[in-house]
């Protein structure tokens, strides 16, 4: 105990700072909701225009490829929801399985809130919108609508409180999302494959076999994975199964793991033998080991990522968004059971479930969450994860043939994921510094972290 002189220096308690790989991947999803939202809105007017009639006529242009008998045709919507996104789903599971390997999901006290938030905020907007459409069995089968957030247009919202959002509050909700993916993916694999076909459902499993015994023999480069990607994407396609799981596959299986180290410590040594001698060959060499010391899922990531986050995404909304909002499909929907279920589950289930489980988990002392997070920040973001944009039409476009039931699945998407945006944000400023911490104690000093930015660094 001191008795004479000046007091020591206050105890603290260093909060973990958001690592850089994740920083850059809430940077290039802040910059994909600007574009993605400004795809909405083009396809809402285009769709609403006096062109209207163009707006279907081009998503309705059929496209393909044949090579003698074998070919394949689909519609551009088609090419889009089930060739493109691939791509976005094999983001999604590259992200998961590198949080898996080396980030947040890692660590048993970091990931129980979240995890459990995400639990809650899938099972209690499901109910819900059980309980609305209960007694309509041609509507209640669409609970796999009201499943996911959308990360893109979350961390775009995010985005624009700069500071004022505690980055572990960024970290809360992107483990959260990656979460609530793996449960909307896993639904949809389930619960919305129709009819399969045994063949390709077989290659496309020695596919998955050959993936991974390339991930035991150690095999780094991305080319081999990305050829097998394809070859997989086709198989799954012609199985019956929705082609876009082969992404999740790919994302899964592509190796996330650090390579050993004398790897990385190798590579001086060639940049070393290059600056003695600059020819092609050496500089081809040297490269070869720098990549070599970098996880293969990380460089699919790096190389995936920009076009899922500005091409694919955007494009995908551009092509599902464009619904007819006049007067009387307006007040139709608004009348109709499917759509005020969506709403209600997206709005008042994410709130209620994932407040209320991340809550629960916190109270019984399963994890916590540090760096200024409050409940109120934890209300915010629970409201704010009611944005189901991308999956939910995703979904949407997998549960209803009927045009007029997807037009109102469509609606309250769109209406719910709007409401949740606008009354998630009036939370989070109003109540963010108002409620107690949600893990009280000593906290660390606040990140010295410069605002998110709109881009990724380069």
């Amino acid at each position: 105990m001191t008795t004479t002189g000046t007091p020591g220096p206050a105890l603290r308690v260093r909060v973990p700072s958001i690592s850089p790989s994740v920083r850059a991947f809430l940077a290039t999803e802040a910059g994909s909701a600007m574009v993605l939202l400004a795809a909405t809105v083009l396809a809402l007017g285009w769709a609403n225009s006096p062109w209207s009639d163009t707006y279907a006529a081009l998503w309705e242009t059929s496209a393909g490829f044949h090579l003698g008998s074998w070919g394949l045709e689909l519609d551009l919507q088609h090419w889009v929801n089930d060739a493109a996104m691939a791509v976005f789903f094999a983001v999604v599971g590259l992200e998961i399985s590198r949080e898996a390997t080396s980030g947040e999901l890692r660590d048993r006290r970091t990931v129980a809130v979240p995890a459990l938030g995400a639990l809650g905020g899938l099972l209690v907007p499901v109910l819900i919108y059980l309980l609305v459409t209960i007694g309509r069995p041609e509507i209640a089968h669409g609970w796999g609508v009201v499943m996911s957030t959308d990360t893109a247009f979350l961390v775009g919202i995010l985005a624009l409180f700069g500071p004022a959002c505690p980055d572990r509050l960024r970290l809360f909700l992107l483990t959260l999302a990656i979460v609530d993916d793996i449960g909307a993916i896993t639904a949809m694999a389930v619960f919305y494959t129709d009819a399969v076909s045994l063949g390709p459902l077989l290659l496309a499993g020695a596919v998955v076999a050959v993936m991974l015994v390339m991930r035991w023999l150690r095999v780094w480069q991305v080319t081999p994975y990305a050829l097998a990607g394809v070859v997989l994407w086709f198989a799954v396609q012609s199985s019956g199964v929705h082609a876009t799981l082969a992404g999740v596959l790919v994302g899964l299986l592509v190796p996330a793991t650090v390579p050993q180290r004398e790897h990385a410590e190798a590579v001086p040594r060639y940049a070393d033998h290059l600056v003695e001698d600059t020819t092609a060959e050496r500089e081809h060499v040297t490269e070869l080991a720098a990549r070599a010391a970098v996880p293969t899922a990380d460089r699919l990531q790096r190389a995936l990522h920009p076009w899922s986050a500005f091409v694919v995404v955007p494009l995908f909304g551009l092509a599902n968004a464009g619904i007819a909002l006049d007067t009387a499909t307006l007040g139709e929907a608004f009348r109709s059971r499917l759509t005020l279920a969506v709403i209600l589950a997206l709005v008042i289930g994410n709130a209620v479930g994932i407040t209320g489980a991340a809550t629960l988990a916190i109270r019984l002392g399963l994890g916590e969450l540090p760096g200024r997070v409050r409940y109120g920040h934890l209300l915010g973001g629970a409201v704010l994860a009611g944005i189901g944009f991308t999956i939910s039409l995703f979904i949407a476009g997998l549960a209803f043939d009927d045009p007029q039931q997807l037009a109102e699945a469509k609606i309250g998407i769109l209406t719910g994921s709007l409401v949740a945006a606008v009354i998630g944000s009036v939370l989070l400023r109003w109540l963010g510094e108002r409620l107690p911490l949600c893990s009280p104690g000593p906290q660390g000093p606040p990140s010295a972290l410069p605002p998110l930015p709109w881009r990724a660094p380069a």
